[in-house]
């Protein structure tokens, strides 16, 4: 740890409320990839867990001064957890950080489950409701399926039609969707936006060095790049209001010289802890899909605080910018909007996570691209605006 740096107290918490899932979506970090220790974890956070779990959230911010953190309520799938469950999570949190610490509360769903009972408490908690999809049918149904083989769409567009009905539209708090080469990109966009998301974002399928993600082959093909590419200029050129793409708006916000609100891109340091099921505090749980024990801290929330986790070297290295970066990450003129990519992307064994993200080509070519259409426009501008003052 270099002299003088101090750690950005987390100011988002993970909360595993569940461990297991109602769909087998063979793309699963928790599930498909290299850490399996769901396996033993309890099936549902228990009650004292969740008492010693309010307890060290509201101790974390006021020793920090945080008057303001956020609580996403995920697994797994979450609403296994119940309703009555899930009230007295979110109703034991609130009473312990209120009244000086506001807790804004997210539940990340598949979607499958969603019905007016848990809407009707999602809305007397103020409990925002994102969901995944992957798009139309066919390319939702390529990965998230049940354990049978089933496809889910039919029953995700079913939850999303009462989650965007009048009553709980203000829930809604937008859309995942993890790419697939094989959807056209487009296509996978405008299935998206028909529900009329407040925003969405599109993740990049999870892999490293020793695990490339499907279609990334080596060379210097950009196939993810070339995909996202096409939906930014979808999104972008639109004539009419288009609903917020957090990577694009990421991206653009750096490319003007402003600090990344995400851990996929740019150098901001990382304030996201994650608490599992059994208490074991833990980082970022896409690390899963790294190795095995690539979240694991020897903490655990019934005694031990938040702030004795943010001295970890390994939550320290998400959190000092440009000195975690790799020596090649470091020779490229983007490694600031870069910022290396999503860090469980960089894993290489050997070599741990001092690498460039396994997707630095199709990164390289979208920022360009994106930095090209704005400079266009800037160009444009200007030059409209000197046309404006001729005489």
């Amino acid at each position: 740890m270099e002299a003088g740096w101090r750690p950005t107290p987390f100011r988002e918490f993970v909360l595993k409320i569940h461990s297991r899932c109602n769909l087998a979506c063979d793309y699963c970090y928790m599930y498909e990839m290299a850490d399996q220790s769901w396996r033993s974890q309890p099936r549902r956070m228990s009650r004292p867990i969740v008492d010693s779990v309010a307890v060290q959230i509201a101790e974390h911010a006021r020793t920090n001064g945080l008057s303001r953190i956020g609580v996403t309520l995920h697994g797994g799938e979450p609403l296994l957890a119940g309703v009555d469950h899930i009230r007295y999570i979110v109703s034991t949190l609130r009473a312990a950080a209120e009244p000086d610490v506001e807790i804004s509360f997210h539940v990340q769903t598949n979607g499958v489950l969603l019905n007016p009972v848990f809407l009707d408490l999602f809305d007397e908690l103020g409990v925002r409701v994102g969901v995944s999809l992957d798009g139309d049918e066919k390319g939702h149904d390529l990965h998230r399926r049940r354990a049978d083989g089933r496809g889910s769409h039919a029953e995700v567009l079913a939850g999303l039609a009462v989650l965007t009905a009048p009553p709980y539209r203000h829930l809604f708090g937008g859309l995942l969707s993890t790419v697939d080469l094989r959807n056209d990109p487009v296509t996978t966009y405008e299935a998206l936006r028909a529900f009329d998301p407040p925003g969405m974002n599109f993740l990049l399928p999870h892999g490293n060095w020793d695990t490339p993600p499907p279609g990334r082959p080596a060379g210097d093909t950009t196939p993810y790049g070339d995909w996202l590419i096409a939906v930014f200029d979808r999104w972008y050129g639109s004539k009419v209001p288009e609903p917020r793409i957090r990577l694009f708006m990421e991206i653009m916000r750096l490319l003007v010289g402003k600090p990344s609100r995400s851990e996929s891109i740019g150098l901001s340091p990382v304030a996201v802890v994650v608490v599992e099921t059994n208490g074991q505090i833990e980082q970022v749980d896409t690390l899963k899909s790294a190795f095995a024990g690539a979240t694991r801290t020897a903490f655990h929330i019934a005694r031990d605080s938040f702030d004795s986790a943010l001295m970890l070297p390994a939550i320290a290295a998400r959190q000092i910018g440009v000195r975690a970066l790799s020596e090649k990450c470091l020779s490229c003129g983007l490694h600031r909007v870069c910022g290396g990519g999503l860090y469980p992307h960089r894993y290489r064994s050997g070599h741990g996570f001092a690498n460039p993200s396994v997707y630095c080509k199709d990164l390289f070519r979208l920022i360009t691209h994106i930095h090209q259409v704005m400079a266009r426009d800037v160009a444009t501008l200007k030059e409209k605006a000197a046309e404006a003052d001729l005489p």
